[in-house]
């Protein structure tokens, strides 16, 4: 449990004023959050690539595929601006 003299370093780290009444309410609402952490380090992780829904990156090759002249003109001409044969595009800095 975070005591009410955390709550007084913490503040006076940060170089803020608190009530007496803030030091309590945000003792009492670290130590909620400080409770809902160690749920979620009890919660068992198994194998995480059996698990529905987990996050996995798809990861295609690099493949150079060559257009023709004709195409990359096409493409050239459907952009808003150009500078010879490349596109142009706004400078950021």
């Amino acid at each position: 449990m975070i005591s009410k003299k955390d709550i007084e370093n913490l503040a006076n780290l940060a170089r803020i004023r608190l009530s007496e009444e803030e030091k309590e309410g945000l003792a009492k609402d670290v130590d909620s959050i400080l409770a809902y952490v160690d749920q979620i380090k009890a919660a068992p992780i198994g194998d995480f690539k059996q698990q529905p829904g987990a996050v996995k990156n798809v990861m295609r090759e690099d493949v150079i595929v060559m257009t023709s002249d004709k195409d990359r003109g096409r493409l050239i001409d459907e952009a808003p601006k150009r500078e010879g044969d490349f596109v142009a595009v706004k400078k950021i800095l």
